[in-house]
């Protein structure tokens, strides 16, 4: 029989403990599956012999007493948001607070705090002063510089300065965090942990070397957005490295050090993290306050890879969890497989089979040593790389032999599938066949994220004329295999570079082509991403020209107002604000009869 890891004290009486190791604080509930970054830390850290612990959703607003249930432990704690920034887990791109919460059972909001990392360290300094703070996850790992803050619209600096923690770890952190463990566990004190690849940490002093970077200081950039931009330019170039520079950014009188990265995980490595004995489910403590959302929509589904080499402007992914792709081996993928088809809960339906993207599975360049040279922060954009492999064949076989599975009756890909990444020679169009005619519900969802293509160009994503190819595909597949199916397109407002008449363009497309939107966002600026630098600076980092920003809660809601060109109510609005900005030309090609 399994075990999950424990999260309360009688757990840990029963299994003879006296003290706990390893005590992990995260936003989230505690859902004991690969898929959640607290239980694959949690995990490897017990794989390597360390008791540890779970504090899932502390309640910091009372006594204290979830904080203190444990005690001292005897290593570190390790402190995490959750799978997503507390910001943006609590606030809509409006700004306004969002009444649920996908990984708290039965969704209910309320269950951690506003920047729940900054006020999970304070509180645990605040009791354990001399007890080791780590942070980690997206929202730590985003915020390790200076960054913008759209929630409180203003420059912040690194977390680092905000929080009493000793270190970060940032990105895909089992390695480092079992490096961490080794030497505290050796007797050394936090200081042996400054120079481990992939942290962070406070320095009252730095010396320059020849692999070394110092970025323009906090304060510079508060005084000049033109520092922060260049400052980003610089970020992302090294972040987009496999071997890449340490990052010194001074603070008032002390430095913010970011050393490089690990490696990118090996198939051997990644096969061993997603093959730990999960439960694969939630702790048992949640039955009674109802499923968990987040859990619910990746239970039945397999991730096959990491990373993501698409380079798009909005995304945290390549900055978190690297742009090389870290992909399992076949066979860990199938062993997942066979242990969800013995849930006796499992009725034949996996749900995806993919990753960050869908299609990126074993893709990587030909020539590591070209790999280790290139500062691209793309594969895929402008153009696809000359030196990729991005072989789709391997991807076809995948998904027929998990079919194949006697108890799978239905496997669907619910990942988004990247189509620029398809050639006639790799295998791409067929992969697009097979996953149109035998792995769709109905509806296939795609991401041309706008259409006007200077805004694309911006987002870094591929001409509007890619959407219109892959609709003509999509449609002559369905014909021939008698398929009424949909593509369903995601498109997104007030993106940096994106206008007023930008979106009016949109909506004529969508209405010429016959689409009612409904897979549609605002944009939100989320820390460490080039549009949230575009946002804040006025400036594209890439270039360093301006660029026209959209940040006025009325120019947003003009833009986001007409992805719903085709309902009544909207329509004076609609018309409203494009006589307003000298668009109405737009109106009767939306609207006609009227003016």
């Amino acid at each position: 029989m399994g075990h999950f890891l424990p999260i309360t004290l009688d757990e840990v009486k029963r299994l003879g403990w006296e003290q706990v190791d390893v005590l992990l604080v995260t936003g989230d509930a505690y859902v004991d599956h690969p898929s959640f970054g607290t239980a694959v830390i949690g995990r490897t850290l017990e794989a390597a012999g360390y008791r540890v612990a779970i504090i899932p959703q502390p309640n910091w607003r009372d006594d204290l007493r979830d904080f203190r249930k444990f005690g001292r432990p005897r290593l570190f704690f390790g402190v995490t948001s959750g799978a997503m920034d507390s910001m943006v887990n609590h606030y809509t791109a409006a700004r306004r607070l969002r009444h649920d919460d996908a990984y708290t059972p039965g969704g209910q909001a309320g269950f951690r705090p506003d920047r729940a990392t900054y006020v999970y360290s304070r509180i645990l300094k605040q009791i354990y002063p001399d007890v080791p703070v780590i942070m980690a996850g997206i929202e730590a790992s985003m915020r390790r510089l200076a960054h913008y803050d759209y929630w409180d619209d203003k420059l912040f600096p690194s977390i680092l300065i905000d929080t009493p923690a000793d270190l970060l770890n940032y990105g895909m952190g089992e390695r480092t965090t079992l490096k961490i463990a080794h030497l505290l566990a050796e007797g050394k004190g936090i200081e042996a942990c400054y120079d481990l690849p992939q942290t962070a940490h406070l320095s009252h002093s730095h010396h320059l070397t020849q692999n070394t970077i110092e970025l323009h200081s906090f304060e510079e950039c508060q005084k000049s957005k033109r520092c922060e931009a260049e400052n980003y330019q610089i970020i992302e170039r090294e972040s987009n490295k496999i071997e890449c520079a340490t990052l010194v950014q001074r603070h008032g009188d002390c430095y913010v050090v970011v050393n490089p990265p690990e490696p990118p995980m090996t198939t051997e490595e990644i096969d061993a993290s997603f093959d730990l004995p999960y439960m694969r489910l939630p702790h048992p403590k949640y039955k009674k306050r109802g499923p968990i959302p987040a859990f619910e929509m990746i239970r039945w589904s397999v991730n096959t890879h990491r990373g993501c080499f698409g380079g798009c402007s909005f995304c945290t992914i390549s900055a978190h969890q690297g742009k090389q792709i870290a992909s399992r081996s076949e066979e860990s993928i199938l062993r997942e497989v066979e242990c969800i088809t013995q849930d006796p809960d499992f009725h034949g339906v996996l749900t995806d089979l993919g990753g960050p993207s869908a299609n990126m599975w074993r893709m990587r360049g030909r020539n590591q040593d070209l790999c280790r040279k290139c500062s691209r922060y793309s594969c895929s954009m402008p153009s696809l790389c000359k030196n990729l492999d991005s072989d789709h064949r391997p991807m076809i076989s995948l998904l027929k032999k998990v079919s194949s599975h006697q108890k799978v009756n239905h496997l669907y890909v619910g990942s988004g599938i990247r189509c620029d990444l398809f050639t006639e020679d790799n295998g791409g169009w067929q992969y697009f066949r097979q996953v149109v005619v035998n792995h769709t519900s109905g509806r296939l969802k795609v991401a041309p994220e706008h259409t006007s293509d200077h805004v694309l160009a911006l987002m870094r994503k591929p001409s509007f004329s890619l959407f219109r190819e892959t609709k003509r595909r999509f449609d002559e597949i369905c014909k021939q295999a008698g398929l009424r199916y949909q593509l369903i397109p995601y498109f997104i407002s007030s993106h940096p570079g994106c206008r007023l008449q930008d979106m009016a363009q949109l909506a004529v497309d969508m209405k010429q082509m016959g689409y009612r939107l409904e897979q549609i966002q605002d944009f939100t600026p989320t820390p460490m991403t080039l549009a949230t630098e575009m946002y804040y600076t006025g400036i594209d980092p890439t270039t360093m020209k301006p660029v026209y920003v959209a940040t006025t809660p009325g120019d947003k809601a003009d833009q986001r107002r007409l992805f719903f060109f085709y309902k009544p109510d909207q329509q004076r609005d609609i018309i409203a604000s494009l006589r307003r900005h000298n668009l109405s030309h737009f109106i009767p090609k939306l609207f006609p009869g009227r003016k």
